[in-house]
């Protein structure tokens, strides 16, 4: 899916602010969010189907929203389609008119509860299959030209673009169709490619830029035609 989300590589929203001060909240609510997300986890929603449901809020609202901010609106839509409850639920205002916000909420919890809970729930997305890896160290390979329509993990900035595999990781969930409710795994690539080859105002760097890519975003590239 092509949306707002997917900003990598594009200009005109600023400086990355890179003297922030480290910490991983900036506010109480942050962790609470963060602890909740952990430990809630809804059944039958996969990560990929999150994140799908988060790249499907509206432009001009994910900007605006706090980063943790989207991953609360994003578990209360999965918590409503589960079944946990209801949108009227959310919009009730009572505690915050009682001053009682905070005995509305749950407890936040401590880092080990924390800690704990994302043992408990612990998912390996690896596995062995019977295929062997298509891409080999060294190879030069080509990505995809285009999306399509739901999640991708294939960033825009990288479509259509030359680079070199680097490592096999093994075979992974493959979430563009993870997020549609089907589990398939193929092997995952680090493929590096080279700045100026994502960036033409990039000529001449000697920066590179590597991805994790599942193989399906990749061809072997045969002869220059194919450039």
């Amino acid at each position: 899916m092509d949306g707002i989300h997917d900003l990598g590589g594009k200009q005109g929203y600023g400086p990355i602010d890179v003297d922030d001060s480290g910490t991983p909240f900036h506010h109480d609510w942050e962790a609470r969010e963060w602890g909740i997300a952990q430990s809630a986890r809804t059944p039958g929603i996969t990560i990929d189907w999150w994140r799908h449901c988060r790249e499907l809020i509206a432009p001009e609202d994910y900007l605006a929203r706090p980063y943790f901010d989207s991953w609360a609106q994003t578990d209360f839509s999965t918590y409503i389609e589960a079944g946990w409850m209801t949108l009227e639920d959310i919009g009730k205002t009572d505690a915050m008119q009682n001053n009682s916000v905070d005995d509305a909420l749950p407890a936040a919890l401590t880092l080990e509860q924390v800690l704990q809970e994302d043992r408990r729930h612990a998912y390996r997305f690896d596995a062995e299959v019977d295929a062997e890896p298509l891409f080999v160290a060294g190879q030069q390979v080509q990505t995809e030209r285009h999306g399509h329509v739901g999640h991708t993990r294939l960033p825009q900035y990288a479509r259509g673009r030359r680079g070199t595999i680097q490592a096999c990781h093994g075979a992974h969930v493959f979430p563009d169709l993870s997020a549609q409710g089907v589990e398939v795994h193929q092997y995952c690539y680090s493929v590096m490619f080279t700045a100026d080859e994502l960036w033409v105002e990039a000529e001449g760097s000697r920066d590179k830029v590597y991805l994790d890519l599942w193989e399906s975003y990749l061809s072997i590239i045969e002869n220059e035609h194919q450039r």
